[in-house]
Parts: structure tokens; C-alpha cells; sequence
């Protein structure tokens, strides 16, 4: 059995594990998570989650073993005490499905992957980063944002997304700044590395 965690903690689990990706604590808070530092603490310690408290807000992400958790511990899950009849069914309907799944070898990470459109992922990465329509934001900082996306499908969409007008790539002319990221996460257009990626309204 996995260990138990309060509501809010086991929330906050589920929910950085469905998106995958580094999540401000202001989202949880949108989402009526709400992470005290107590329960942040006991989720570090117990290694499954990181967050980086050096900036405002704080960023959290979900760990290796934070994934694993939440696959052990989602077919036992029980509803909150005082959950009406249809929240109760809903838990009973997940705990049926789970098990089929686990036994086609198909853990919960595989599904929100599986069901994630790539084009409305990064663009929902880019509107998060960028500061104002159609600013320039560095691929370095929107790849960690993409559900652990593969690299060259990461870049195949771009150039996709690129034939249609909206979205522009360009090199940065300051290449002293270049960190090895922004080599990393380069797409590579004619012969000429790209760093930076502008999105127009859809």
C-alpha cells in the first residue's frame, strides 16, 4: 500500500503528474489546490516532488518516484469523506479501469501523454512564458514545459506550425549569451541554429 497523504497533497500529486511538466504554485492555486508548506515539505522528503523556491512563485514538479506513487496508489483511492453518490461512482469506475490498464501494461502517465495534442501543448507553454502577444521566448525554457515531449517530434511540429505563418523561429545574433540549453534546444532550419520562437494568436 503506498503511504497515505492528506487531500490537498494527493491533488497536488495527481494534478503535477497529469501535466507533466514544471507547474507555478499560482496554478494550484487556480485549481483550488492549495499546497501548504507542511505538506510541500513532507512530499520533498519523501522524494516526490521538487520545487524550486528561489523564485515567485515557486515551481513545483513531480518526481520519478512521485509518478510511481500516484500509479500505486490511484486504483486504492478513496473519495473525500461527505462525496456526494456521483463523485463516489466516479472514484469505483477509476478503480475498475486501472487494473485492466496495468494489466495491458498501460500506466496513467501513458494516457495523458497519449492524449495530449503537441501543437496545443506547446502553445499553451509559449502563452505561459511570453510576456506579451507574440514575444520571443527562448526554446530552452518552453522543451521543459512540453510533457517530456521527444525532441525531434517537438521540432517537427514547430517547422509544421511554421508553414502556417503564425509561428516564427530565429537565431539569437547575441551568441554570447548561448548557454549549452540553448544549443540543445536548437532547431536547426538551413544550416542555421534557431533559438528563439515567437507565436501568433491562432
Amino acid at each position: 500500500m503506498p503511504e497515505k497523504y492528506g487531500n490537498q497533497e494527493q491533488a497536488a500529486l495527481f494534478m503535477l503528474m497529469r501535466l507533466n511538466r514544471d507547474v507555478l504554485n499560482t496554478e494550484l492555486t487556480k485549481a483550488n489546490v492549495k499546497l501548504t508548506v507542511n505538506g510541500r515539505n513532507k512530499l520533498i522528503k519523501a522524494g516526490l516532488l521538487e520545487t524550486n523556491t528561489d523564485t515567485t512563485p515557486y515551481v513545483h514538479r513531480i518526481t520519478e518516484e512521485g509518478i510511481r506513487w500516484c500509479e500505486s496508489a490511484a486504483p486504492v483511492l478513496e473519495p473525500p469523506a461527505g462525496a456526494g453518490a456521483l463523485v463516489r461512482e466516479g472514484f469505483s469506475m477509476l478503480r475498475s479501469i486501472l487494473p485492466l490498464l496495468r494489466r495491458k501494461g498501460i500506466g496513467l502517465l501513458d494516457i495523458f501523454r497519449a492524449g495530449d495534442d503537441l501543437e496545443s501543448v506547446i502553445r499553451d507553454a509559449y502563452l505561459e512564458l511570453s510576456v506579451k502577444p507574440q514575444d520571443w521566448v527562448r526554446l530552452a525554457k518552453l522543451r521543459p514545459k512540453l510533457n517530456g515531449a521527444d525532441k525531434a517530434e517537438v521540432d517537427e511540429v514547430l517547422l509544421e506550425m511554421v508553414k502556417t505563418g503564425t509561428v516564427h523561429l530565429a537565431p539569437d545574433s547575441n551568441r554570447k549569451v548561448l548557454t549549452d540549453a540553448d544549443h540543445a534546444a536548437a532547431v536547426r532550419v538551413a544550416g542555421e541554429d534557431n533559438h528563439l520562437v515567437a507565436i501568433e494568436e491562432s
